[in-house]
């Protein structure tokens, strides 16, 4: 499916997914929004995200088999808060399309229908926290299900449903009595006051499972498959048949995965390069160039732009400075090999390959007129909020709209080495996010590397590498007393972090053994003097992130 003529269908859709049931995601700003979506494509069902005020035309036009409202940061008693389209009640019963909304999509069916959400008391609901069922053999929980059962979700909201349209029943309360599972199984509305998208909901994959295909009827025909046959033709039809391409390569699984798709769409028209940005880990050029010698078999350069990034950054301790300022320069960079690609092919590439993914959409906060309008920013991503106005390329991203597990899947299929698709991830950024403050000063990029080291080959030699998501060291540039050597020592600390997740959306802290955590401080406190004191992160995202800046 590589023609460019036939990348798009008369209704709008990608070409690998004609005649397959789709289940439109309306995005409301949650920073779930895409994870619904995703879930909904693991369990083989096609998902297409809009925004939140799409038109009905828009949505009509994927015939949607089933219809989810996500969650989102706002109120719905803000004037000006997001909404569903004019008409769009009257078209779903018209149409008997299932509709379940999540969070604040559950408050938008309850209000917009006629029932009442109201500021809930205290301070709303947040974390893990059970939900006990109201009724026997609800459609929400299934056959079988008993009223005073309970199973664990992940509740994040400061509004609450205080009375019902008429026609709704409430199936599931919070321990505190709030109402947080509604059906109408008539007009088959639902609506879930928690977030089963994550996996901190213990059977929210399943709750899904159950809308999805006993409610809705929806086909599971979807696969990675149709995301490799439906990027290599958006591909192909954005790059054209004669335009150079250059693919910014981190060492990492993401940018690996996208230049490998890329090099199967346009083949020798593609140019990758990677950036020495000063900002590696320890020994990371010689490790990573050897790594695409040996395994991707992919023609690359090595640049090195380290002076330039660290002059650049000297001084800049504000993180959203950091972050752009590392992405302006990364560009210069691209830019300059640009010209170089130029003098030895005679054609001026005029596109960018990069490894984004949509968790870095995400949290980057999309800028106006994209399809998330309505979500709030976390922090910019080099690669995308980082970016500089003035370009200088159109971006190709076939990864965009794809989580880091999706992508291990993606590579698998194209055979990519699973030395790449280990790996732990590394952030395009590298150590620039994870010393806190100016990353010249106080020696801590030397430090961070060798202390990092340190961390990961005792990971490595506990045999733990491979049961961690990632896991990285990282630099704080405060001093503190201690002894070493039978002497009084004022030095900085070092702190550890190492998480599990499937998505990098939400994350929990990884539970070394104590003799790990005594051998791993013991090693960097001995072989790194200027640290003499170590930390463990405990924090889960969220309310942390992964990184630290």
């Amino acid at each position: 499916m590589t023609d460019a003529k036939r990348a798009k269908t008369t209704d709008g859709r990608p070409s690998a997914t004609e005649g397959v049931d789709a289940v439109v995601v309306l995005d409301y700003g949650s920073q779930y929004t895409q994870l619904i979506a995703r879930r909904v494509r693991e369990l083989g069902a096609y998902s297409v995200l809009l925004p939140g005020d799409a038109d009905m035309a828009r949505i009509e036009a994927l015939k949607p088999k089933a219809i989810v409202l996500s969650g989102g940061p706002n109120s719905v008693h803000v004037e000006g808060a997001p909404t569903v389209p004019d008409g769009f009640f009257e078209r779903v019963a018209e149409t008997s399309t299932p509709v379940l909304g999540v969070c604040y999509g559950m408050q938008l069916l309850v209000q917009r229908l006629g029932g009442v959400v109201e500021a809930a008391v205290g301070k709303g609901e947040y974390g893990r926290m059970p939900v006990v069922y109201q009724s026997d053999d609800s459609l929400l929980y299934g056959k079988g299900s008993k009223a005073g059962d309970s199973e664990q979700v992940w509740m994040s909201h400061g509004d609450e449903a205080t009375k019902l349209p008429s026609g709704f029943v409430c199936v599931g309360k919070s321990e505190a009595g709030a109402v947080v599972a509604i059906e109408d199984a008539d007009r088959k509305l639902f609506g879930l006051q928690y977030h089963p998208e994550v996996t901190h909901s213990e059977k929210g994959t399943e709750m899904l499972r159950r809308f999805l295909f006993d409610i809705a009827g929806v086909k599971a025909e979807w696969s990675m498959q149709n995301v490799l046959d439906e990027q290599i033709a958006i591909v192909n039809e954005k790059v054209g048949k004669d335009a150079h391409v250059i693919c910014a390569l981190s060492g990492g699984v993401d940018s690996a995965v996208a230049a490998t798709l890329v090099h199967k769409a346009i083949g020798d028209r593609l140019h990758c390069v990677f950036v020495d940005n000063g900002l590696l880990r320890y020994k990371e050029q010689e490790r990573v160039m050897e790594m695409f010698k040996d395994h991707l078999h992919l023609p690359v350069d090595c640049v090195d732009h380290s002076e330039q990034m660290l002059k650049a950054l000297a001084g800049v301790s504000d993180p959203e400075k950091k972050r752009k300022i590392i992405g302006a320069e990364f560009i210069e960079c691209f830019k300059n090999f640009k010209s170089e690609i130029e003098k030895r092919t005679g054609v001026r590439p005029t596109f960018l390959v990069q490894g984004t993914l949509y968790p870095d959409v995400i949290e980057s906060c999309p800028p106006p007129g994209s399809d998330q309008k309505h979500s709030h920013t976390i922090k910019s991503h080099h690669n995308v909020g980082g970016l500089p106005k003035e370009l200088g390329f159109e971006l190709v991203e076939p990864l965009r709209m794809l989580f880091k597990d999706e992508v291990r899947k993606l590579g698998a299929l194209m055979d990519v080495p699973r030395t790449f698709l280990a790996r732990h991830p590394f952030p395009g950024p590298g150590l620039g996010v994870r010393i806190v403050g100016d990353v010249t000063a106080n020696n801590a990029l030397d430090i961070l590397r060798r202390a990092d080291e340190i961390y990961i080959n005792t990971i490595r030699e506990f045999g733990l590498y491979d049961e961690i998501w990632q896991a990285f060291a990282y630099f704080l540039p405060v001093r503190t007393v201690g002894v070493q050597g039978d002497q009084r020592s004022h030095s900085f600390m070092i702190g550890l972090r190492a998480v599990c997740s499937s998505d990098g959306m939400t994350a929990d802290w990884y539970p070394f053994p104590t003799e790990f955590l005594k051998t791993v401080s013991s090693r960097i406190t001995n072989q790194v003097k200027e640290v003499n004191r170590v930390l463990y992160d405990i924090n889960s995202k969220p309310p942390a992130t992964i990184e630290v800046e």
